[in-house]
């Protein structure tokens, strides 16, 4: 379980194809600085498994699953990722609770710059709206963030500073895609007047 306050800035700086699987080697120094092999780490949104690391890298495998139902499909060499690693019980809980199970994949829509802030739209599977509220929160690419304006298939976000000088949404472009996870309580409460009802 996650967070979604991001760590750190990683890098791709391997990739291996296997036969329906990749092994990615990622790039971050504070995430595998205490890492141990089978602690889990978020990448940009996906709860990967730790499976081996140096000083500096970790690699993971990426199932074909995976693969299927996120942006890690088209990640490159040198692409940066979001990294965060999993709570602690001494951990801050600053964000929301992040399960780095993505539930589908967005896009960027626009980006409107302002002096102290950005302004992001981001397309959500439409799928998935039903759990989306305004001010509520949203996983995108790992990071908890504030939904400020919603629309039939969008959200609109306010990035602050921070947000947008470590984290990969400081660079990504209209077009670009995202990873979404929804706030997994939504899910539940949905789980249960269903149960309720049947």
């Amino acid at each position: 379980m996650f967070t979604g306050i991001i760590e750190e800035l990683g890098s791709v700086k391997a990739i291996d194809v296997l036969p329906d699987a990749i092994r990615l080697t990622i790039e971050g120094p504070l995430v595998v600085s205490d890492v141990n092999r089978g602690d889990s780490i978020s990448v940009s949104g996906a709860c990967l498994t730790a499976v081996e690391h140096d000083a500096t890298c970790f690699t993971a495998d990426v199932m074909q699953e995976t693969l299927k139902l996120t942006s890690l499909d088209g990640i490159k060499v040198g692409d940066p990722v979001n990294l965060e690693r999993a709570m602690t019980a001494a951990t801050r809980f600053g964000g929301h609770v992040v399960l780095g199970h993505v539930d589908g994949v967005g896009e960027v829509i626009s980006r409107e710059p302002s002096e102290n802030w950005e302004w992001v739209r981001v397309s959500i599977p439409k799928e998935l709206m039903k759990y989306v509220v305004l001010k509520g929160s949203i996983t995108l690419d790992g990071i908890s963030l504030t939904v400020n304006e919603l629309g039939d298939d969008w959200v609109g976000l306010s990035l602050i500073p921070e947000t947008l000088a470590v984290t990969t949404l400081g660079s990504k472009q209209p077009g670009s895609k995202v990873n979404v996870e929804v706030d997994v309580m939504a899910k539940h409460i949905e789980r249960l007047i269903e149960a309720r009802n049947n």
